[in-house]
């Protein structure tokens, strides 16, 4: 089979941390690229679930605290400096 060459552009951080877990694995990043291709190809899909990052119940739980208190701000004290409000909980 004929080879053509492809340009790609990546975030540089990306690319590095790529190339080392590919390493890894004994191959380089034109190998993994091929092999994602292939197995697309094959599958006729991406060939693994992409989905959004949502929110663990911690990340939830401060999230709608921080809109109560939007929502709600006289129910809340104030402090008129941020070492103000560390002498209270130090």
């Amino acid at each position: 089979m004929a080879k053509v060459s492809t340009n790609i552009n990546l975030d540089a951080e990306l690319k590095k941390k790529a190339q080392m877990l590919f390493a890894d694995f004994g191959m380089d990043l034109t190998t993994a690229v091929t092999v994602f291709l292939t197995q697309s190809v094959r599958e006729q899909k991406i060939p693994f679930e992409i989905r959004r990052d949502i929110p663990n119940e911690t990340t939830k739980l401060a999230l709608s605290e921080y809109e109560e208190m939007i929502n709600n701000p006289d129910k809340y004290k104030r402090y008129d400096s941020f070492s103000d409000a560390l002498k209270e909980v130090l």
